[in-house]
């Protein structure tokens, strides 16, 4: 039986700053006073739809690449992912001049798999179950000698992602609260490293689909929910929490003396969120990022008065999907 791997801590966070602060976009903070007076708080919106391949999954990615070493590189990298992950994988093995192999399931997003290819990566298809798509990465991870960059359960990807809270608290803090969406954990976990470095007042809370709610779950009973079946029309949330991450999001919560707040949304919700967000920022996020304010408009009197932070993960959006329906 292997050791799991070391869990990555504010050592790792600070690294991946460094590496990423040539590559990276530095995104901006977004304010809008008429959804401050909606959400009756100060929200402070970290704009990671403008990241590089359109999403916060960049940082992740492109960590995990620049950490390799070259012999190591130079076999690529392979992952499995439904959109998002799989196109910042692309891009940044690109960038790297390396090979790049994707395997994507049924039902992905069009504009996302399109996204994937554009950056030269290979794609292979697989059924829409967790299971065949790590069954199909391993295959691909076999025949190609590729080194496997899991989209959420790697300690390099999980230091990626907490760059950009790490952005946010330093431009925008000290915030009472940061608000970011959940599906496999690992831009939760990434920020719950940044939070305990930089600004252990802050309350970390979840945003997670209520069709999604494994993480909620997970963390409520103590032990990883691994058998459900997510329902959601966020698709970028429908992965189940990695066991990294739900050990950071653990100890997390042991730190600070209470457990990591998760909110379960309904999907009705969230799509009126990123309705709220395009009228008043003029900024088209997906479901997937729009669900953290949804989460923050939902509970008024829990928000009240207080400094938010929130992560718009992602704007990869379908405009063929328009108007989105729950």
């Amino acid at each position: 039986m292997h050791a799991a791997p070391p869990l990555p801590d504010a050592n790792d966070l600070l690294a991946a700053a460094a590496r990423l602060a040539p590559v990276a976009h530095l995104t901006p903070v977004l304010r809008s006073r008429v959804i401050d007076t909606a959400a009756g708080c100060a929200l402070h919106f970290k704009a990671e739809h403008l990241q590089r391949a359109g999403a916060f999954k960049f940082r992740g990615a492109c960590n995990a690449v620049l950490a390799l070493d070259p012999d190591t590189a130079a076999r690529g990298v392979v992952t499995h992912s439904s959109g998002n992950h799989g196109a910042a994988l692309a891009l940044a093995a690109h960038l790297h001049g390396i090979a790049c192999h994707v395997v994507v399931p049924e039902g992905a997003v069009a504009t996302k798999l399109a996204a994937i290819a554009s950056y030269g990566a290979v794609l292979h298809r697989c059924a829409a179950t967790l299971a065949d798509r790590e069954r199909s990465c391993e295959q691909v991870r076999a025949q190609t000698g590729a080194t496997l960059v899991h989209p959420y359960a790697n300690a390099q990807v999980i230091a990626g992602q907490g760059t950009a809270a790490l952005e946010l608290l330093h431009a925008a803090g000290p915030l009472d609260d940061l608000v970011v969406p959940v599906g496999g954990g690992g831009l939760a976990a990434g920020t719950a490293l940044a939070i305990a470095h930089a600004a252990p007042q802050t309350r970390l809370v979840l945003a997670e689909p209520r069709g999604a709610d494994d993480t909620l779950r997970s963390l409520r009973q103590g032990a990883r929910v691994d058998d459900l079946v997510p329902d959601t029309v966020c698709d970028g949330l429908r992965g189940l929490l990695g066991a990294p991450n739900f050990e950071i999001l653990s100890r997390h919560g042991v730190a600070h003396g209470t457990p990591v707040e998760v909110l379960a949304v309904d999907d009705a919700d969230t799509v009126a969120a990123a309705r709220r967000i395009a009228v008043h920022t003029k900024q088209l996020v997906e479901p997937s990022s729009a669900i953290a304010l949804s989460a923050v408009l939902g509970a008024p009197a829990r928000f009240a008065g207080r400094r938010v932070g929130i992560v718009l993960s992602g704007g990869n959006v379908d405009p063929d999907r328009l108007p989105w329906r729950p």
